[in-house]
């Protein structure tokens, strides 16, 4: 009994001595919005606030005590924050709607933050992926007491999410099944063998699209509405702000992403739209940075990506960062160091932050390579195609075929490669069903920051086809870094907003201009390897060739397409690198 007591005494003396915490949480605070329903936030604070002070909200469907870390940090770094249960999620009232609440309820919540007595008047927003999207959501509806915005990696409905430049992929059901009714799935989302078994059985039996909420076990409203509007569209439209919503919005912005981020052209749509439509003055006071991250390092970053390894300097504290802008907005502070002009970006094999007044200035000068055919041996690694500098006097297409059908592709993805980025099975795996092209060895580094472009003419006997353009760096000893990629379903080639089938037979202009950021130095004695195929993946909605209703299309929609890629002085097919000589 002795030792028992003198085991309590000192348990409890060691709870007595640690130090406590400088931050006070309120939990289940009701957000009454203004058709009645309410939201469930937890409030962090810093303990035994003497004054009022700025307030930092995230607004997420991932439930609240996701983010609790990042609440205790500005708590206890001067700052009241909020972790805001979107509609129907966690313990918030009402039904998810993804992308189509968060406007509305974001005004609400910023105006109710600013009426309480802990709050100052200033308001402002904190999170990524789609606590990025919603802070611009937010902004559009222009809440008085919102004083600037963060949004990381920020998607923008109709660019990278519920299809990616109106092409679906399966991650949306994936996606809903995590934000599906009010409890957290953390656990199934992510749990990847079973995605990848039911991605992989819908791929293999060659059943619709639109059959994939059933076959995971979770009937979808919102995933049928998805794929019942397969274009940009007023629907999707809405999820966005307009033209006159972005020139209205005046308010200190610092936009962050990743030259490996899944959502860099998202962020980069809002970027740019609002770099276009606003005012000077606003325009003024909008920061970019694009480091090396992925997704989640956008938020959290990390030194190494998909097989590539990055230095020091790529770790910034991302809190700290937040915490020094917050302080030059909203508390009159210094503008942060960091940031020593509107733009940063960071050149991933060379550890070096590098800074420009505009995103279109880097990058702006162009290499030109014009495709060129090498009788039939295009489709080999080893003898390929070529990239060259002048134009090219034959006038031989280079051909593959692809067939929706054929299912090896498929084998490779049973087993995601860590190293996605670093990876060549794919490109040695390709045989005819893609073309090829190397580029002469640099004689000297060149940077290459920005994004590419390529002009191809292409040929398909289909009325449809999606055509991917991937562009990597191949090094003196072989190894080989993907760079940047794009997919067209060629219906969109000219529009997202309108659908225009080929015409078999006919040579159209294909205009790949929405490849992703990247920043690298080529090494000398490394080639550009350009490869165009179509693709075959568990991972897209898959394109059968018919012309129809992609959703709804399997096996007996089914059309072996032909492909042929003029490299001629009538179809000057060529890829634009951007170059930084500086």
């Amino acid at each position: 009994m002795k030792s028992l007591f003198l085991f309590l005494t000192l348990l409890l003396t060691d709870v007595i001595i640690v130090p406590a915490q400088n931050v006070d949480i309120l939990s289940g605070v009701k957000i009454k919005l203004r058709d009645g329903f309410q939201l469930n936030a937890t409030i962090y604070k810093p303990h035994e606030q003497k004054e009022p002070l700025p307030v930092i909200f995230t607004l997420t469907p991932y439930i609240s005590d996701t983010y609790h870390p990042r609440g205790m940090y500005f708590g206890d770094h001067g700052y009241v924050f909020a972790i805001v249960d979107v509609r129907g999620r966690g313990s918030s009232e009402g039904i998810f709607d993804p992308f189509m609440q968060e406007a509305k309820d974001g005004y609400d919540i910023v105006e109710w933050l600013a009426a309480q007595n802990y709050c100052n008047g200033k308001v402002t927003m904190w999170g990524g992926s789609y606590a990025g999207y919603d802070q611009w959501a937010t902004a559009k509806e222009l809440p008085p007491h919102l004083k600037t915005i963060v949004p990381v990696a920020a998607v923008a409905p109709g660019v990278d999410f519920p299809m990616f430049y109106n092409i679906g992929y399966p991650y949306t059901i994936q996606w809903l099944t995590f934000t599906n009714e009010k409890t957290g799935n953390d656990n199934l989302f992510d749990d990847s063998k079973f995605w990848i078994s039911k991605f992989s059985e819908r791929y293999n039996r060659d059943l619709p699209f639109t059959s994939l909420d059933s076959l995971v076990g979770n009937p979808n409203k919102t995933f049928q509405k998805w794929t019942s509007h397969p274009l940009v569209d007023d629907y999707i439209k809405k999820m966005r702000p307009n033209s006159s919503q972005y020139a209205k919005m005046d308010i200190p912005i610092l936009t962050i992403t990743g030259c490996y981020d899944g959502d860099q052209p998202g962020a980069l749509a809002h970027y740019t739209e609002f770099m276009q439509l606003a005012s000077a003055s606003a325009k003024n006071s909008h920061y970019l940075i694009i480091g090396p991250w992925d997704h989640a390092g956008t938020r959290t970053p990390k030194k190494e990506v998909g097989g590539l390894i990055f230095g020091d300097s790529c770790l910034l504290d991302m809190n700290d960062l937040h915490r020094q802008w917050y302080n030059y907005t909203l508390k009159d502070s210094t503008k942060p160091a960091f940031l020593r002009n509107k733009v940063a970006y960071y050149v991933t094999n060379k550890d070096k932050w590098k800074y420009t007044a505009s995103l279109e200035e880097i990058g702006k000068e162009k290499q030109i390579f014009y495709l060129n055919s090498a009788n039939d041996s295009h489709s080999d690694v080893l003898h390929s195609a070529f990239l060259q500098s002048g134009l090219p006097l034959t006038n031989i297409p280079c051909e593959y075929i692809y067939d929706p059908l054929e299912k090896s592709y498929g084998l490779l993805e049973l087993k995601p490669s860590k190293d996605y980025l670093t990876d060549q099975a794919y490109a040695y795996y390709l045989g005819n069903r893609g073309v090829i092209y190397h580029s002469a060895p640099f004689d000297k580094e060149t940077e290459v920051s920005g994004f590419f472009e390529l002009n191809a003419y292409i040929e398909a006997d289909v009325k449809d086809i999606d055509v991917e353009a991937d562009i990597y760096e191949i090094k003196a000893d072989g190894s080989s870094v993907l760079l940047t990629n794009y997919t067209i379903r060629a219906r969109y080639r000219d529009n997202l907003e309108i659908e225009t089938l080929l015409k078999p037979g006919e040579i159209n202009l294909f205009h790949f201009n929405r490849f992703t950021f990247i920043s690298r130095v080529i090494e000398k004695g490394s080639r550009l390897r350009l490869i165009l195929s179509s693709p075959n993946s568990i991972y897209i909605q898959k394109n059968y060739c018919s012309g129809g209703v992609i959703a709804s299309e399997t096996a007996k929609d089914s059309h072996k397409a032909h492909v042929k890629i003029y490299n001629d002085s009538k179809h000057p097919s060529a890829l634009y690198v951007p170059v930084v000589n500086n």
